[in-house]
């Protein structure tokens, strides 16, 4: 993970290819803000990194994703399967929930936050 300004920055560009699920750390209103980047059908795309089902981190170690032989997210914990394009769980515990979404744009071959969107 990398820290260039802490606001808006999360990885570089190159760190996130297509299909690739990675974590990103920003801080909100003083406190971490643990987030899934991913990039789906080109477009850099990001989730809180909670588990609706549970409110559990959906990695089972730093940085570390588990995905199903459809490129879909696995949850670690209770094998909860999200789509890569909306994060909408299709499988497991919370079928038919959602990751929370976060905007992110891809800026100079930066993903950061979407500052536009809130």
């Amino acid at each position: 993970m990398t820290s260039q300004t802490p606001e808006q920055f999360l990885l570089d560009a190159d760190a996130v290819p297509e299909g690739a699920f990675r974590e990103a750390q920003v801080e909100r209103d003083g406190q971490p803000l643990w987030l899934v980047v991913t990039r789906y059908q080109g477009t850099p795309r990001a989730w809180l990194n909670v588990c609706p089902h549970a409110g559990r981190s959906l990695n089972f170690a730093p940085d570390r994703f588990a995905v199903d032989d459809r490129g879909r997210l696995v949850c670690a914990a209770h094998g909860a399967v999200f789509e890569p394009d909306q994060g909408v769980c299709v499988a497991g515990p919370c079928r038919g929930d959602r990751l929370r979404a976060v905007a992110v744009r891809e800026v100079d071959g930066r993903i950061e936050l979407d500052a536009a969107s809130g």
